[in-house]
C-alpha cells in the first residue's frame, strides 16, 4: 500500500484543506509548547476541516475527479491485491513470448476462496512508471489476462479484474504484435466463460486498454474513478485542435461514476473514504473488498448459462436510445 509517511502530493483543490490542517497542527504545537489549552479551538478548527473536506469532495467537476484517478498515492491492482487477499501468487507470461508488467494477474484466496485477479497496473515513480508502460498494456498483456481467466473458467474461479489504465500502449510495435487482435479476442472470449467475472474501475479506465478486461457481469467504479472512450486531452484535441479545452471535454464525455450509473452502463459505485482512496488506503480496500464479495455472493447463485446471458444482455443495452416522431 501507499506509505502514509510519505508527503502527500496535493492536487490544486486539496490546497485549502492542507493550509487548515497545517494551521491546526501549528497551533497544536505552539500550545503544547507554552502548557495553554486551547481544546474548544481545535475543535472549532477540525470540525470546520471536516465540513470542508465534505464540501470539496461532494462537488468536484469531471475534470478534478480525473485528477483524483490519476494521483500518483492512489492505490494500484497490486496494493489491493495486497490488502483484499489471504493468498496471493502471481502468474507470469502469455506463453507465446513475453511477459506484460504493464498488466499483471494471478491466483490469490479471498476469505478462504480460490479466484483469479488481474488488472492494470502503473508505477508508483518514474521509474516505476517507465518499466510499467504506465499501465498501458501491450498485445501480450491482454494474451496473459485471456490465459488467466481460461484457467480460472477451467478450475470454477471467479474472475475480478480490476481497471486501471489510459488506455492500450499504442506504439508501432503493439500494432506490429496484433494490439487489435488481442484485445477483441478477449472481448469475445470473456462473453463465453462459466465463471462469474467482476469488474471494477479502481482508477482511470480509458479507450479499448480498459475493455480488453472488462467484459463481466457487473460493472463496478470506485467513487472518483472515470471511464471513458478517450482521455478528455485527446478527446479535445480530436474535435477542438485544442487540448486545453478538456474540461469541456470531460463535461461532454460523460465520465464519472455517477454520469455512467445514470447512463446504465455501470451496476455499482464503491464509495470511497471522504478524501479519496489514496487518503486511506486500507479503508478503501476493505470498502471494495465488501463490495466485490457481496456481488460474487449474487452472481454464485446463477448458473454459468444464466451469468453469460447476463453478461450479453448487459453489454446488448448500453447505448440503446428510443427514437421520438416529430
Amino acid at each position: 500500500m501507499p506509505n502514509p509517511d510519505r508527503k502527500p502530493l496535493l492536487l490544486d483543490f486539496e490546497k485549502p484543506l492542507a493550509e487548515l490542517e497545517t494551521r491546526i497542527h501549528q497551533i497544536r504545537e505552539l500550545a503544547e509548547e507554552n502548557s495553554v489549552d486551547v481544546t474548544d479551538e481545535i475543535r472549532k478548527l477540525e470540525a470546520r476541516s471536516a465540513q470542508l473536506r465534505q464540501e470539496i469532495f461532494s462537488s468536484l467537476s469531471p475534470m478534478q475527479r480525473l485528477q483524483l484517478a490519476r494521483h500518483p498515492r492512489r492505490p494500484s491492482t497490486l496494493d489491493y491485491i495486497q490488502a483484499i487477499s489471504d493468498e496471493w501468487i502471481e502468474l507470469h507470461g502469455d506463453r507465446r513470448g513475453g511477459d506484460d508488467p504493464a498488466l499483471v494477474g494471478g491466483i490469490a484466496r479471498i476469505d478462504g476462496r480460490p479466484t483469479v485477479i488481474i488488472g492494470h497496473q502503473k508505477g508508483r515513480d518514474t521509474k516505476d512508471n517507465i518499466a510499467r508502460n504506465f499501465g498501458m498494456a501491450a498485445p501480450g498483456g491482454y494474451r496473459k489476462a485471456l490465459r488467466l481467466m481460461e484457467h480460472a473458467d477451467r478450475f470454477g474461479m471467479p474472475i475480478f479484474t480490476f481497471i486501471d489504465t489510459p488506455g492500450a500502449w499504442a506504439g508501432l510495435e503493439a500494432e506490429q504484435l496484433g494490439q487489435g487482435e488481442a484485445i477483441a479476442c478477449n472481448l469475445r472470449e470473456m462473453f463465453r466463460l462459466d465463471v462469474p467475472i467482476i469488474c471494477t474501475v479502481i482508477g482511470e479506465g480509458g479507450s479499448g486498454g480498459a475493455l480488453g478486461i472488462g467484459v463481466g457481469e457487473r460493472l463496478l467504479m470506485l467513487e472518483h474513478s472515470v471511464y471513458t472512450v478517450a482521455t478528455p486531452e485527446a478527446c479535445a484535441a480530436i474535435l477542438w485542435k485544442d487540448s486545453a479545452k478538456a474540461n469541456l471535454a470531460a463535461e461532454a464525455l460523460k465520465i464519472t461514476s455517477w454520469d455512467l450509473k445514470n447512463l446504465g452502463v455501470l451496476d455499482q459505485i464503491v464509495p470511497e473514504p471522504i478524501g479519496g482512496a489514496h487518503s486511506n488506503p486500507l479503508k478503501a480496500a476493505s470498502i471494495l473488498k465488501q463490495a466485490l464479495l457481496e456481488n460474487l455472493a449474487e452472481l454464485t447463485q446463477l448458473t454459468g448459462q444464466q451469468r453469460r446471458e447476463l453478461r450479453y444482455q448487459k453489454f446488448r443495452h448500453i447505448g440503446v436510445f428510443t427514437e421520438i416522431a416529430a
